[in-house]
Parts: C-alpha cells; sequence; structure tokens
C-alpha cells in the first residue's frame, strides 16, 4: 500500500538540511551540453508567434533535422502543418511495442515580443554574463533544446528504451493549443507525459536552490464577458437606469466574492511541505488549511497572500471593461470580461452559475468565452515519478526539497488529463524570482542550468520508459 502523500512530502523533506549551491556539472555529458546551447541559440532566432511570419514551421524543421542527423530515422520524426503553425512528432523507439509510449512534451511558440521595448532584439540571442537572453530563454526554447539534445545523446550511447519515447512539441500553446488538441487525440493511451513547461525549481537571491516543483494539476482558465444593455439616451437627461453603473456595482459583487475553498492531494502536499520556507504567519495558515480547508483564519490569511491566493480554490477577477458610445450620451451597453483560474473537478458551467448569482442582475447577459482550454483533473503523485524526480535532482541538487504543485496557469498538460494520461510538470530549470521574465520583457536564464538539466533528462527518461 502506498504511503499517504502528506508521509512522503514528509520524508522528501527529511533531506532540507543539506548545504544547497548551484551544481559545477559543465562537462558530465558534454556532446550534448553543447548541442543544447547551439539549439537554444538556434531556436530563439526563430520568431514562432502567431499571426504573419510565424516561423514555427521552420523551426520544427530545424529540429527534424537535428534529430535525423544525430540518428532518428527520418519516418519518425513528422512534422504537421495547422493553419499558420505545425506540431512535431519524433518516436524513440523501444524494444516492447505493446507497452503504452512516454510522452515527452513542450511547446515550439512563444509570446509576442516587439523589439522596440526590449534592451535587446528578443529574437537575438545574446549570451552575457552567464545568462542567455531573448524570447524563449526560458519559455521554453530551453526546454525544447534540453529534450532534443538529451534524446540525441541517448541515441549516441545506444540506449534502447522498452517503451516508446515520443517526443510531442505543439505549436501553439501560447494562444489557441489547437496543435496540442491534435496531439492528445493521437496519443490517449500514452503511459505518461513528463512536461517540459511546468514545474521547476527555485533559487534564493544568492543563487541557493531552495526548492523544487513538481506540477500535477493545473487550474482551468476561463473568461466570461458580461454586458448590460440601456435604452440610453441624452446626458442631460440623466436616469436611474445606466449600464456603466449597474455593471460597476455587478463588478464590486463579484469583486468582494470568494468561491468555497478546496483542497485536493497536490495542494494539501504543497501546503504541507511549502510551510517549511514561509513566514511564520503563513506557514501556520498553511498547516492549519492543510488540515482544515474551512479555517477562517487560514482562509483570510491565504486570501491576502497573492502569491497563495491561487492554491485554495477558484478565482475570479474583472481585467476588462468597455461602456458608452459617446461622451454626451448615457449609455447603451456596458461590458466586462471575467477572467477566471478553476480549480480541478469544478465545471466552467459551475462558476458560471456561481457568478450569475452573485451578480444579482437581471439585466445581465453572460457569455463563457472559450478560447482552447479545458478543464482537467488532478494526476496522482505517483512513487514512481517521484523517485525518478529525485534521482535526477540528487545528481546536482543533492537533497533540495520536492514540493507537490498545482499551477495556476495553463499548459499543454490539461489536454492529456483530461484523456486520462497522467501528466506532470517537471522542467530541470532553477530560477530566481528576480530573474523570472517569461512572458515579459528582456527574458532570460541562467546557463549553468544545462548541464544538470541533460544529466536529470537522462536519467528521467531512463527510469520512466523502463
Amino acid at each position: 500500500m502506498p504511503q499517504p502523500l502528506s508521509i512522503r512530502v514528509r520524508l522528501l523533506f527529511a533531506s532540507c538540511a543539506f548545504a544547497l549551491s548551484a551544481p559545477a556539472l559543465a562537462g558530465a555529458n558534454p556532446a550534448a551540453e553543447a548541442q543544447t546551447l547551439d539549439i537554444l541559440k538556434r531556436a530563439i532566432a526563430f520568431r514562432t508567434v502567431q499571426g504573419p511570419g510565424n516561423q514555427t514551421p521552420q523551426f520544427a524543421a530545424y529540429l527534424k533535422d537535428q534529430l535525423v542527423a544525430g540518428g532518428f530515422a527520418a519516418e519518425d520524426v513528422t512534422i504537421t502543418p495547422v493553419d499558420d503553425t505545425a506540431f512535431l512528432v519524433a518516436r524513440y523507439r523501444g524494444s516492447d511495442p505493446k507497452l503504452k509510449p512516454l510522452l515527452l512534451s513542450g511547446h515550439m511558440d512563444v509570446v509576442e515580443a516587439k523589439p522596440a521595448d526590449w534592451q535587446r532584439d528578443p529574437f537575438t540571442p545574446v549570451v552575457e554574463n552567464g545568462y542567455i537572453y531573448g524570447r524563449g530563454a526560458t519559455d521554453m526554447k530551453f526546454g525544447d533544446a534540453e529534450l532534443v539534445a538529451t534524446l540525441i545523446d541517448l541515441k549516441r550511447q545506444k540506449f534502447t528504451p522498452k517503451r516508446d519515447v515520443i517526443l510531442v512539441l505543439s505549436g501553439d500553446e501560447e494562444t489557441v493549443m489547437k496543435t496540442t488538441q491534435m496531439l492528445a487525440e493521437k496519443f490517449p493511451d500514452a503511459y505518461m507525459l513528463l512536461n517540459a513547461d511546468g514545474g521547476g525549481g527555485s533559487l534564493s537571491e544568492d543563487g541557493k536552490p531552495q526548492y523544487f516543483m513538481l506540477e500535477g494539476a493545473e487550474k482551468a482558465y476561463g473568461d466570461y464577458t458580461l454586458t448590460i444593455t440601456n435604452p440610453g439616451g441624452h446626458s442631460s437627461a440623466p436616469r436611474r437606469e445606466n449600464a456603466i453603473n449597474e455593471l460597476a456595482a455587478v463588478l464590486t459583487r463579484i469583486g468582494a466574492h470568494q468561491f468555497t475553498p478546496q483542497l485536493n492531494e497536490i495542494t494539501k502536499g504543497y501546503f504541507t511541505a511549502a510551510a517549511d520556507n514561509a513566514d511564520p504567519k503563513t506557514a501556520a495558515a498553511m498547516r492549519a488549511f492543510a488540515k482544515d480547508p474551512t479555517d477562517k483564519q487560514a482562509i483570510a490569511t491565504l486570501t491576502a497572500d497573492p502569491s497563495e491566493v491561487g492554491h485554495i480554490g477558484t478565482t475570479c477577477v474583472a481585467t476588462m471593461v468597455n461602456g458608452g458610445h459617446a461622451l454626451n450620451a448615457l449609455p447603451q451597453r456596458a461590458t466586462a470580461n471575467i477572467n477566471c483560474r478553476i480549480f480541478p473537478g469544478t465545471t466552467f458551467k459551475q462558476v458560471e452559475d456561481e457568478l450569475v448569482r452573485v451578480a444579482a442582475e437581471p439585466k445581465m447577459t453572460m457569455q463563457f468565452i472559450n478560447v482552447g482550454t479545458t478543464a482537467s483533473p488532478a494526476s496522482p503523485m505517483r512513487k514512481d515519478v517521484l523517485d525518478a524526480v529525485r534521482e535526477g535532482l540528487d545528481v546536482a541538487y543533492k537533497g533540495v526539497p520536492i514540493i507537490p504543485s498545482m499551477s495556476s496557469g495553463a499548459s499543454d498538460s490539461m489536454w492529456f488529463r483530461v484523456r486520462g494520461v497522467p501528466s506532470y510538470g517537471v522542467a530541470p530549470i532553477f530560477i530566481k524570482d528576480s530573474d523570472d521574465f517569461s512572458h515579459g520583457l528582456n527574458e532570460r536564464t541562467q546557463l549553468f542550468n544545462i548541464a544538470p538539466g541533460v544529466a536529470y533528462w537522462k536519467i528521467l527518461i531512463r527510469r520512466l520508459s523502463n
């Protein structure tokens, strides 16, 4: 019988007394490390942004060339065009084709970046002071490069897995996730998915590893458009009916509302473990909430902390408003967007019904905006995954705490989880809070991550494919 998650987490934390520092592993896998950096620099130079000039298909072709040159059969690496983008599938054949495949996941597209706003051109890779700069340096061409270089190195070493190992790289994760849905439909019976676009390690500002987040769940993304319409009229003859005022009252009620706090195996493990790295007040609230998710004092403390409120349940917040049609007229229409991050197990319709109830405005209409997302269940914290991650991290980060986590964002994993494929965010990148510029200006990642990352991926692939 497996140990309860809370016990496993405490065991993982038993080694917290180790003195941790940035690893010095350069040269452990010299060919793969050099190729990772080379691929990463080439990758950043591809402008893989949705819309005119999208170079995701060209980036996929470049990666295919690298894989084929590294020993993959050309027919085992396929590129499928989809609208202005594409997805890539590379099959590393195992000895037993009857076994379900192990999937390695990432995405090739990036968020738009305007050169005029950056200190350096976002699509020109720059290596400086131990960092690589450029769009995708963190999210997530670093992970793409490591996966490709590691698989090529395993080919070079004549490694044969028992089950097929399949690299699946989507082409529109940052937008509509159409390619991700197609990939999930293609591999609905996979053994599990390891996502290089989730989880990851935290560094203190003096560069010491603090903990590693093993992501086993994520909240669903949902947008709801609220609309109130009035007859309008001349602004010199105001009336009690005013679409802007009525919408403002609705938004005030929604802003003050708290969805019922929730707890699952992942977040219980997170609060139990993360409390050891929190300030005393927050730590006490984390432990109390893990024991009793109805604890009002714990809920109040965690709700007031922007870094923790997303872990205790569904959140909804107004993100855009628009109203009126002329400066000298009563508004005929007022609209707002409510963005929700929805706790696993809660449906979009349940959230919509609760928003309607809280709004308490019969003239209001609400529309759910489907932007290519789905609600997905949490994946179990499997012992084989925990053990593999532990071994992989110990190569460079001996004893670093592993914390189960639920992402408040969204990744490709959700489309696999909803089809029953256990999926885990396991990116081996350690980063300081002050260096986290994913989706922002001057994105950068420290290059010391390459050597331990390659060693880590080799261990995960070897263990979980066999």
